[in-house]
């Protein structure tokens, strides 16, 4: 996170995305519009992050189509047991992926586990953007005695050992999917606050920004139209950086039997159900565990790519 900030703190505003935002003007526009190309075409020339874009768009399709993958591919539902057809490995008779101990279609847990695990990860990050970006922002442009509050808040809420608060939160409540994401973004936000509010301190003394105030734009205004937009590129770095962090949040609590239930399936639910039988099928074990190694390398990877692209200092 540190080498995020230090990268977006030193770039140019008026080179940044954001300055595409309403009431610029034609000239910004433009300039704005030949950053983003600049941009993309530094992203296209790094085919690791290309490959890496590809392989997370087909697993997000995979995953949030899986009703598509259960009517069209496999024609079986998640939840559908076939008892007859236990433990049955993989290109076997009617299973493309095998079935596990209640002879339930893996692919189509698969794929309905994945929807699952990332609609956790996906609303926890948004929960903790608006909570980490509002305070971050607030603390960052008035600074003082609210920066201070807010900040000595964040030290205090960083103290506190996550993976022992998800713990004790999940071992209290039974946390269906959205609870989880709701809990995970409440837990995780501290983190982005702090970044945020770094970069708004170095935003704030800009000389548009103080234009703005000179002409008589309101607080709420100078953030939205000038500060915002131009922490844009570094939220959306975060966000593909953090993103996998709550992929493997999601599945350690509920391989730990700490988040998601069954029989609503998840990656790491299935993880757990499969430690039993790994002997007699080890596929059981490995599918949901490669498709987590999979999907956060990838995403890893699309992340780190968008960093370097949207770095106008690496522009040759």
């Amino acid at each position: 996170m540190a080498e995020i900030e230090q990268q977006e703190s030193g770039r140019p505003a008026a080179t940044r995305a954001g300055v595409a935002g309403a009431g610029l003007s034609s000239v910004e526009r433009t300039a704005a519009r030949s950053y983003l190309r600049q941009s993309w075409d530094r992203f296209k020339r790094n085919r690791i992050s290309v490959v890496a874009l590809f392989v997370t768009v087909f697993i997000l399709l995979f995953s949030f189509g899986a009703p598509v993958v259960s009517a069209v591919v496999t024609g079986k539902g998640y939840q559908e047991q076939s008892l007859l057809n236990q433990l049955q490995p993989p290109f076997s008779e009617g299973y493309i992926l095998g079935a596990d101990n209640l002879g339930r279609d893996v692919l189509t847990r698969l794929a309905y586990g994945g929807r699952v695990s990332m609609t956790v990860a996906l609303l926890a990050m948004v929960g903790a953007l608006a909570i980490g970006g509002t305070l971050g922002s607030i603390a960052g442009y008035y600074g003082r005695w609210v920066d201070s509050l807010i900040m000595r808040f964040v030290d205090i809420w960083l103290s506190i050992p996550a993976i022992f608060l998800l713990i004790f939160i999940g071992s209290m409540f039974s946390l269906s999917p959205i609870g989880l994401a709701l809990v995970l973004g409440v837990v995780a936000w501290a983190g982005l606050a702090r970044l945020i509010r770094g970069e708004v301190l170095s935003l704030r003394q800009r000389d548009y920004v103080e234009s703005a105030r000179v002409v008589g734009a309101s607080d709420s205004r100078v953030i939205w139209r000038h500060i915002f937009p131009n922490i844009t590129p570094l939220v959306i770095v975060w966000a593909t950086l953090f993103v996998p962090v709550l992929i493997i949040a999601e599945a350690a609590l509920s391989f730990l039997g700490y988040g998601v239930q069954t029989p609503i399936p998840s990656w790491g639910n299935m993880l757990q159900e499969a430690q039993r039988f790994f002997t007699h099928q080890w596929t059981l074990a490995f599918i949901p565990g490669a498709m987590i190694y999979i999907t956060v390398l990838a995403i890893n990877l699309l992340g780190n790519g968008l960093r370097d692209a949207l770095d106008p200092r690496l522009a040759e």
